[in-house]
């Protein structure tokens, strides 16, 4: 084994239900940056607490090898995923969501093709237009109606946004 993702809050395992234990004990980033000081070969990541690209690219540069982020990035995917190549890597294209959308098309045509639902797909897109003009929309559109749409639901859903960033 030569990988391993630190969790850089302590679980404390009486007491506290697994949400409490996703916020009450506290953060010790100091003792994963000891351990990639002990270990320096190995490849460590850290986890636990990491918000923002910013605070990303800080472990980075302060030697760790990787950073997992999480609930962050699943709730504001175009604040954090959409540009995180860019700002981590220096990579010249960001994500945009439309695109994504349309990307995700064909997989959801197979996914229905092999027996899945729509909304196995799109819960974890309800996010992509967060804080922007037509979200509210989207979500509506994919919640209400996603366990009996296909992927023409997912396009309507999109012109719901559209139509918002145009006005």
């Amino acid at each position: 084994i030569s990988r391993f993702a630190v969790h850089a809050r302590k679980a404390w395992l009486k007491g506290l239900s697994p949400k409490e234990n996703r916020n009450i004990p506290p953060l010790d980033y100091d003792l994963v940056m000891q351990m990639k000081g002990l270990f320096p070969a190995l490849h460590l990541s850290v986890n636990g607490g990491i918000t923002s690209l910013e605070q990303a690219q800080y472990f980075l540069e302060a030697g760790l090898d990787g950073v997992m982020i999480g609930r962050a990035a699943y709730h504001q995917p175009s604040d954090i995923l959409a540009l995180a190549d860019h700002a981590i890597f220096g990579e010249a294209q960001t994500c945009d969501p439309v695109q994504i959308v349309h990307q995700m098309l064909p997989y959801i045509e197979a996914h229905m093709i092999g027996g899945g639902k729509l909304n196995q797909i799109t819960r974890h897109m309800l996010g992509l237009f967060a804080t922007k003009p037509g979200t509210r929309a989207w979500r509506r559109v994919l919640s209400e109606r996603g366990h009996i749409g296909g992927p023409e639901l997912v396009l309507e859903a999109l012109s719901h946004v559209e139509q918002a960033q145009a006005a």
